[in-house]
């Protein structure tokens, strides 16, 4: 071998290198940006898709889904009437607690959907919620699955109460919340 094949060889061992450490750089920034953005949902759907390499694909494809709707603040009086309604779902509680967690259910969803997101199918609407809202989805899920338990008599008092809480901590932060289409994402 001559020298200046040597040099090639050497200089495409390098370029292959640098081409392989960059691509590792990427893929570390992209589930360091991941992982801040989605938070506990990041564990999570790294856990339901059995990969961290699918898991971040799906992230990306809720994250680009979520950025085509139009989100936008709810009005004073929207905010006003839906805190009302929530008001009368606590206070239902008291006697009723199966009808006041299937309305904090129903009134999570109004809110949903005056704010601009679809609200069809609820695996869909957690993974909706789970791009600009992360933390609270995981109590959105469980207060859905206490929901179902109840809907067949198997949700104590507490349970119920508990799915209260979380769908109110939902509704609290879509209630409050001012992030409005057009805002990098």
């Amino acid at each position: 071998m001559d020298q200046s094949t040597v040099l090639i060889v050497v200089i495409a061992i390098a370029v292959i290198a640098l081409a392989i450490a960059a691509w590792i750089v990427v893929q570390k920034n992209r589930t360091k940006r991941l992982r801040g953005r989605f938070g506990p949902e990041y564990d999570r759907a790294v856990a339901e898709a059995g990969n961290r390499r699918k898991a971040e694909d799906l992230l990306e494809a809720r994250r680009k889904r979520v950025a085509k709707f139009t989100l936008t603040p709810l009005t004073p009086e929207q905010q006003n009437r839906f805190g009302k309604e929530w008001t009368a779902v606590q206070t239902r509680f008291v006697d009723d607690p199966v009808s006041a967690v299937a309305d904090a259910n129903r009134l999570v969803k109004e809110v949903m959907q005056a704010r601009g997101y679809p609200v069809a199918d609820f695996d869909q609407r957690a993974a909706d919620l789970s791009v600009d809202h992360p933390v609270v989805v995981t109590n959105y899920r469980a207060a859905r699955e206490i929901a179902s338990r109840a809907e067949s008599g198997k949700a104590s008092t507490e349970d119920l109460r508990k799915a209260v809480v979380y769908y109110r901590d939902l509704f609290q932060e879509l209630l409050a919340s001012r992030e409005v289409v057009g805002v990098a994402r």
